[in-house]
């Protein structure tokens, strides 16, 4: 099994997850910029997306997309995902609202001018406070059990105070909590990342 990633960008999402969810794979280096892999390969011969993370098992099989690779890896870790009969469901929920009204405006944010950036900016932080009350009252997400869409927030709540948004008091001691997690320190020694960078995509 292959996790395709970039440094600094969204797939250490997924790789911290995999790391806590104790799986097997191999990392596999992409250059976003010049779509190529590390060792040789066009990635868009891998994944006609072009972006990552991408997920590749045994067989050849591809799985794209963070909320997609995230709920497989609950799903063969269920300790990493929220409890209930609607537990499945729940999980589902967070992480399309993680991709869909926050992961997906960075990059717009970052492609626009000044006027636009600032609307933006104000919808990024509302959709933040729309989150903030879990993690002002529990250690995560959903309570005092980590589970995959953590990694998720804490990339999105990291790459935000990098840009100095004004994100709430809670979402810095989250972050804090989070980046003391052995698969947080594991997942930036093999990427290579010294400190903090903004995940971009």
């Amino acid at each position: 099994m292959k996790l395709f990633y970039a440094p600094g960008f969204s797939s250490i999402a997924d790789h911290i997850a995999m790391l806590e969810a104790g799986l097997r794979f191999d990392l596999v280096k992409v250059d976003i910029l010049t779509k190529q892999i590390e060792g040789g390969g066009s990635y868009t011969d891998i994944n006609p997306k072009g972006y990552i993370p991408a997920l590749m098992f045994d067989d050849g099989e591809l799985l794209t997309e963070n909320a997609a690779i995230l709920a497989w890896v609950a799903d063969r870790a269920p300790n990493l995902a929220p409890r209930g009969e609607l537990g499945r469901y729940r999980l589902i929920e967070m992480l399309s609202f993680l991709a869909s009204e926050i992961h997906k405006r960075f990059p717009i944010y970052f492609s626009v001018s000044e006027d636009p950036k600032a609307v933006l900016r104000e919808e990024i932080l509302q959709r933040f406070g729309l989150l903030a009350g879990r993690v002002e009252r529990e250690n995560y997400l959903f309570g005092e059990s980590f589970s995959v869409a953590d990694p998720y927030l804490f990339m999105l709540a990291r790459g935000a105070q990098e840009l100095d948004f004004p994100l709430a008091k809670c979402f810095r001691d989250y972050v804090g909590r989070i980046e003391t997690r052995p698969s947080v320190r594991e997942a930036e020694r093999r990427e290579g990342l010294t400190e903090a960078t903004f995940p971009r995509s």
